[in-house]
């Protein structure tokens, strides 16, 4: 037992002595050395950049040649334009006749009751003595729809020569009618209240009112030329008389051919 004691605890010694003597030793840096260090990578740092060269100067700009340098012409100066010629005077206007600059005579005072008497300005009473002298025997005749918003004036007889015809349309809506040229027919207003109504040829042009509907007047197959004016759309106090023919429309090339004045109506 003794002996067994005796080897372990040599076994012991040699193993600390072993083991003191393999450790190894790490050596620590003095607080000096690290100072010399980062002085040193400074200096460095300064002499990098002291070893940058410095940087170009910039090129003043050059001017691009002029037109002579480079052998091209420059471009001539606009040429003045010449004056426009003074505008021409402007035409005297001509001066409109009137009672006072017409020499009436002693049938000036006539000539002004004449106008108060109908309500006229000095061009109504000559147009109205116009056509008295050239429609000589006619009288003008006044009359329009039912609503008024179209009006008209003829002149024709007063003693008017009336067509009944029985064609398709007359007979529906009793288009007892006279004719007249249509230079003697004058539509005073309502042009914009008219509508037209054609059928079969469309040469009849049957046109109306299109407010009240009331045809006063139309342009007949037989007279394109013209106008029919129903008698009974005419104002009062100017027909004397009314004689009704029969026209069979109803068979109507027959019927113009057998006819010997009708074509004839609206001609001067």
């Amino acid at each position: 037992m003794r002996r067994t004691r005796a080897a372990e605890a040599s076994q012991l010694r040699e193993t600390k002595r072993s083991g003191s003597s393999g450790a190894t030793v790490t050596a620590v840096p003095a607080p000096g050395d690290s100072r010399s260090k980062r002085s040193s990578s400074r200096a460095g740092g300064r002499k990098q950049t002291s070893s940058r060269q410095p940087s170009a100067k910039r090129r003043p700009k050059v001017p691009p040649p002029r037109a002579q340098e480079t052998g091209c012409e420059e471009p001539p100066p606009p040429a003045e334009l010449a004056p426009l010629p003074p505008p021409p005077p402007p035409t005297p206007a001509t001066p409109t006749s009137s009672v006072s600059t017409l020499d009436l005579g002693e049938q000036r005072e006539r000539w002004e009751t004449f106008q108060k008497r109908q309500k006229l300005n000095f061009e109504g009473a000559a147009k109205l003595l116009l056509d008295t002298f050239e429609y000589q025997g006619l009288v003008k005749h006044t009359g329009g729809c039912h609503c008024g918003a179209v009006r008209f004036e003829v002149w024709a007889s007063a003693d008017l020569h009336i067509f009944d015809c029985n064609c398709s349309i007359c007979k529906k809506k009793q288009n007892r009618h006279f004719i007249v040229p249509a230079s003697r027919f004058k539509l005073l207003k309502g042009a914009e209240s008219l509508t037209t109504y054609t059928f079969n040829t469309h040469k009849a042009q049957h046109t109306f009112c299109k407010k009240c509907g009331v045809q006063s007047f139309y342009t007949p197959r037989s007279n394109p030329g013209g106008f029919g004016i129903a008698p009974h759309c005419l104002d009062e106090g100017t027909v004397r008389s009314m004689v009704t023919e029969e026209f069979n429309g109803s068979d109507w090339e027959k019927a113009m051919k057998e006819h010997k004045t009708i074509k004839n109506m609206s001609k001067e």
